[in-house]
């Protein structure tokens, strides 16, 4: 098995004052190539901060992640900043689009950061999520799924080996939620992308490979949702 995310160790603690504040307990996690991640559990149960430790936005108190074979933390600053730029896409639960920029504009602005201006490849992008003719739409212009979808197109459109998904449904309701599913896993399936989807919906583990549940800082593999808490 190739790895494509991997971590050892891993630990996260903050300081609160007397309590308990350790996020992360020896994270030991290994995912392959293309593979599609369910990482399910309760609010504060350490799913963001482990997902900003694979993403190299935060350091971990003790412990290493290695994303295709190279160490964060010895990649420093600035190489941390080039690896999201060039390996890894990002969707949250609140889209995160710039309100300023148009639809093609923010897809075109992931392929500018990664010193890949493209304004056609981010025309095709848009059309791939199913937004032909909404490429001069601003956010405020289009409807929570069709933010999400353009969200999914500038995730998409650099060709990263790493999706990271923080709730990436967490504010549509049910049905739309689904089509987001679908369109995500569906496109990282057909491009060999990995995918970690962070979540609380138990829905989003029919669309993957493995189920990872997170419970006060320590994960456990599931061999399906069965039996989880909703």
């Amino acid at each position: 098995m190739t790895s494509s995310i991997r971590t050892y160790d891993l630990w996260k603690e903050y300081e609160t004052g007397g309590h308990d504040g350790t996020a992360l307990r020896g994270i030991e996690l290994e995912i392959a190539k293309g593979q599609i991640i369910a990482l399910l559990g309760k609010s504060g149960s350490g799913k963001t901060t482990l997902l900003n430790l694979l993403a190299g936005l935060d350091e971990p108190t003790r412990g290493r992640v290695e994303i295709d074979g190279m160490d964060l933390k010895g990649l420093g600053e600035k190489g941390r900043t080039e690896l999201r730029r060039h390996k890894l896409g990002f969707v949250f639960q609140f889209f995160n689009l710039l309100p300023t920029l148009t639809s093609l504009e923010n897809v075109a602005l992931a392929l500018e950061l990664a010193g890949r201006p493209d304004e056609k490849l981010a025309g095709e992008s848009i059309a791939l999520v199913g937004l032909a003719g909404k490429e001069d739409r601003y956010p405020h212009e289009l409807s929570g799924g069709e933010q999400q979808r353009i969200a999914i197109a500038r995730a998409l459109v650099k060709n990263p080996p790493i999706i990271l998904a923080d709730e990436p449904t967490g504010n549509l309701d049910s049905h739309t939620g689904t089509q987001i599913l679908e369109l995500l896993t569906g496109r990282c399936r057909e491009l060999g992308t990995t995918l970690v989807m962070v979540s609380h919906s138990l829905k989003t583990c029919e669309y993957a490979d493995r189920v990872l549940r997170m419970s006060d800082g320590r994960i456990f593999e599931e061999e399906s949702c069965e039996g989880l808490a909703p």
